[in-house]
Parts: C-alpha cells; sequence; structure tokens
C-alpha cells in the first residue's frame, strides 16, 4: 500500500519501491518452502481457566492471559498479527494500518485509513512536550531515559490525570488481597473471582481543562503512537544540539520520523524501509515490555505510565540494543575476510555472538529473514554499507552452519536491523529508541485488550528463606567478622 504522497515518484524510485515488495514476498516464499506455520493447538485454542502449564524462572511458559493480537510460533518461524501473516503486511500494509489493525481489529477502510493517517500525524505536533523535554540535560542521558522521561510529559500535557483535582475512586475497584484469594486457595480455589473487574470508566473533573483527556480512552493510544515517534525524533535532535521539527503533512509516520530526526527529506526508499522496520517490531508476543505495560495497567494505573514501564523494559541490554551490538561487532571484525578467524576466536572465549538465537524462535526468525534481502539491497547501492552488510552475510553462514542444526541458532531480528538504520544515517546510540517507535503500537494494543477484562497480575514466588527466627535486641547482636 502506497504512502499518501504529494510529489510523483520517478521511475527509479518506482522501481526501488517495487523491488522491496519484491524482496520481501521472496522472503515470504523461502520461509513457506522451509518451514510450515501450522499452528499450536495448545497455543491457539480458547482457554478454560484456570490452565494446567509448566513453569520455569521467570514466569517462563506461564499462561498469564488471551489475545487476538499477536501470535508466534517459534517453533516454525511465523509471527502473525490479528489472522495476518508478518510477511504479507510488510509486502502490501503500511504502519498505520497496521497499527489501526492491532488496536482496532480489523483492517480499516479507505476512509478510515486516511483519518487515522492524518490523525497520527497531528499526534506527532507536540511543542509543549518538546518545550518541557529541552529543560532537562538529555543530551546526558541515554536516550531511552529521555524517552521515557518524554513520554511522561507528555502524560502530564495530555490528560487530566495528574490534575490535583483528579483523584481515582477505588471502592467499585478490585483490591489486591480480594482478587488473590480465589485463585490462590488450595488446591485451586474458585474458576473465577467473585471480584473479577468489570471495566471502570474513570469521572472525568468538572474542573478539567477541555483540551485535557482521561488516559482510558482510544485517544490516548493514538497520542503515543504519534507522540513517541516524536519524541525520539526530538530526543536526537536535541542531542545534536538542534531544536525539535514538526511533521510534515506529505510524509508518513515513518517518513516523518526519519524527516524529524534528521532534519531533511527521506527518500521515497527511505521512508518504505523504515514502514516495513516499523511494522516488523510492532508487537512480538508476551515479552518482557509488554508484560511490564500489561502489569502496570492491570493495577488501573494508565496507558501513559503503562507504555513508559514498557520503554523502561525496553532500555534492558538483555531487550533492547543487540542490534547496537551486532553493528560494533561486524566494525570489530573489520571484514568479511576475518570472519573465520574472528569466530574461531569467538567460540574458543565462549564468547556469545550478538543478533544470533532467540528466547522464542527455534526457526529463523521472520523478522530476519525480511531485513537481511533489505540489507543486501540497501548494500548494493551504497559502497560504505556493502562491506558491512558481506561481513555480516558471512558471519551468519559460519554461525548457522556451526548452530542451527543442533541447537536451532539463528539470526534474529537485531542482526540485520542496525545495517539498516546504518544505511539511513541514524547514530547508533537511537536504534532501540525506533524499537520503542514501533513497538508502542502493539504495547497500546495489549493493554486496551487487557482492560477488557481487568486482573490484576499477582503471581507468587516460593519462600525459601528460614522460619522461626528469634529477634535480638540490638545491644544483644554480635558483632558481623570483618566489620
Amino acid at each position: 500500500m502506497e504512502q499518501t504522497r504529494t510529489r510523483k515518484l520517478t521511475e527509479k524510485e518506482r522501481a526501488e519501491l517495487d523491488r522491496v515488495t519484491e524482496v520481501i514476498l521472496q522472503a515470504k516464499e523461502k520461509a513457506y518452502r522451509e518451514t510450515d506455520s501450522e499452528p499450536e493447538p495448545e497455543l491457539t485454542s480458547a482457554v478454560d481457566w484456570p490452565v494446567q502449564c509448566t513453569v520455569g524462572p521467570g514466569l517462563e511458559g506461564a499462561i498469564a492471559a488471551e489475545t487476538k493480537i499477536g501470535y508466534v510460533n517459534g517453533t516454525k518461524g511465523s509471527l502473525i498479527y490479528r489472522g495476518y501473516d508478518i510477511f504479507d503486511l510488510c509486502a502490501h500494509s503500511t504502519f498505520e494500518e497496521t497499527s489501526y489493525l492491532l488496536l482496532h481489529g480489523r483492517l480499516p477502510s479507505t476512509a478510515e485509513l486516511t483519518q487515522f493517517t492524518a490523525l497520527l500525524k497531528r499526534k506527532m505536533l507536540i511543542p509543549r512536550t518538546h518545550r518541557l523535554l529541552m529543560t532537562f540535560p538529555v543530551e546526558e542521558m541515554l536516550p531511552m531515559a529521555a524517552l521515557r522521561l518524554g513520554t511522561n510529559l507528555m502524560r502530564q500535557k495530555q490528560t487530566f490525570r495528574d490534575q490535583d483535582t483528579f483523584l481515582a475512586e477505588a471502592k467499585d475497584h478490585i483490591a489486591t488481597d480480594d482478587d488473590s484469594i480465589p485463585m490462590e486457595t488450595p488446591p485451586k480455589g474458585e474458576k473465577r473471582s467473585v471480584f473479577e473487574f468489570i471495566r471502570h470508566i474513570f469521572s472525568r473533573p468538572e474542573t478539567a481543562p477541555s483540551d485535557l483527556i482521561s488516559s482510558e480512552e482510544m485517544e490516548s493510544c493514538y497520542n503515543l503512537i504519534g507522540g513517541v515517534a516524536s519524541v525520539a525524533a526530538g530526543i536526537g535532535r536535541i542531542r545534536q544540539g538542534r531544536m525539535p521539527l514538526e511533521p510534515l503533512p506529505d510524509l508518513s509516520l515513518a517518513g516523518n520520523y526519519l524527516y524529524m530526526l534528521t532534519g531533511r527529506r527521506p527518500t521515497p526508499l527511505e521512508e518504505r524501509v523504515m514502514d516495513v522496520c516499523l511494522i516488523l517490531h510492532a508487537d512480538h508476543g508476551m515479552n518482557a515490555s509488554t508484560f511490564a505495560a500489561m502489569v502496570v495497567a492491570s493495577t488501573l494505573s494508565d496507558v501513559y505510565f503503562a507504555i513508559g514501564s514498557g520503554i523502561a523494559a525496553l532500555s534492558g541490554p538483555l531487550h533492547g540494543g543487540a542490534n547496537v551490538e551486532v553493528v560494533q561487532v561486524l566494525e570489530e571484525i573489520g571484514s568479511p575476510k576475518n570472519v573465520t578467524e574472528w569466530y574461531k576466536r569467538a567460540i574458543k572465549e565462549h564468547r556469545k555472538v550478538p543478533g544470533f538465537g532467540h528466547r522464542v524462535y527455534k526457526a529463523y526468525d521472520p523478522r530476519a529473514r525480511v531485513l537481511g534481502p533489505l540489507s543486501a539491497m540497501l548494500a548494493e547501492a551504497d559502497d560504505n554499507l556493502k562491506p558491512l552488510y558481506e561481513t555480516a552475510s558471512k558471519l551468519e553462514g559460519e554461525v548457522v552452519a556451526a548452530l542451527s542444526e543442533k541447537k536451532k541458532i539463528f539470526p534474529n531480528v537485531d542482526f540485520y536491523s542496525g545495517i539498516v538504520y546504518r544505511s539511513m544515517g541514524i547514530d547508533p546510540h537511537l536504534y532501540t529508541t525506533i524499537f520503542a517507535v514501533s513497538r508502542v503500537a502493539g504495547w497500546c494494543a495489549r493493554v486496551m485488550e487487557y482492560l477488557e477484562h481487568n486482573r490484576i497480575f499477582r503471581p507468587r514466588a516460593i519462600y525459601t528463606g528460614t522460619l522461626n527466627e528469634q529477634y535480638v535486641p540490638i545491644d544483644q547482636r554480635s558483632q558481623p567478622k570483618g566489620s
């Protein structure tokens, strides 16, 4: 689906865009040839609560919720949004249309998409938030910390939740202890909590300014999808000592993000490739940042704080930022001819190679299937990028040959995404913020879906400490050795 443009594309530009679509469809054909996307019955059927499942540390394997938003088949290597294959969305859709799909559960009509695209463009215009953000030392902060701050500043400027006159009343809500009792009573408690939540609409204070909204409304999701992109671009500008820019009327969200970040109008190819990147990252199951956002929302906090929690979780090196490490490693290797020796040393030193393996996928990550060929396409026209891509391609060959058969380790989404962003001249320090610009759509969709049948998250821990300790007054306690 072509983004709205006021300028007619040249023949070369049209050919480049057609080739992007062709590359994606070829990736789909290869994926379908090498694997099948047969769903897992135990993970794609209606849930009869409570469920029996095997749970590992960190809640690994735990079934915490039902969803119609996204499905990751790690064994087959497929990714589905609302029933649609990720390859088809990347080939034919846009980030705006994909966001609408995630939030509303269906593809929009032409009129709906036109209206939604224009709405998100307006939501990118947040001068008051940018002014507030510039009063902080953003250039001294990590970009993800600045992004979380900017999201909170959006909340303060867009909702009445911080107004002195607003106080959410808890009398109609389930309390934490009340909610936890039925499912924790041995042997397995009641099937449903008698205190189960019925969605509560917060009342609007009479004194709330007319331009402020609550934060449980869908409009807050629209604010966040447009606003986080704007804040992320503004952070890049501020770090360079420049002023944030306003969006252009004829660019998509992806195109405006690039324009507002770099200060130059992106080429149609850059806009299209960034749009594909945003689609690829928009949702990915119950990952750490999605879970963090849902946990916060389940307390009846609000969607801004929930998304801030998702950003905080994504900022951790075990979740976001691996594409930065990939680029650093590729630069360290230096050339395709150095790959074999470098990899031998890495194995000998038990060094983990970033960009390979995934907590869920035991097959080739479908997102990497798209980004790899796109990296190759971009490298063809960029002599500076070509050595980096060729090194990556050679390294992939080494790792897959060594580990794919026995350990099922393949490239993940991070292995080639950094190369794509490098082609656009984006500072590596900002790569993880791009992840958030995209994933905010999935976070919002998951939060809003969960709130429809909300139940505060309340897992338990096994106590392994001592029991029956006797309290000793401080003047009778022995002094610890070495103190």
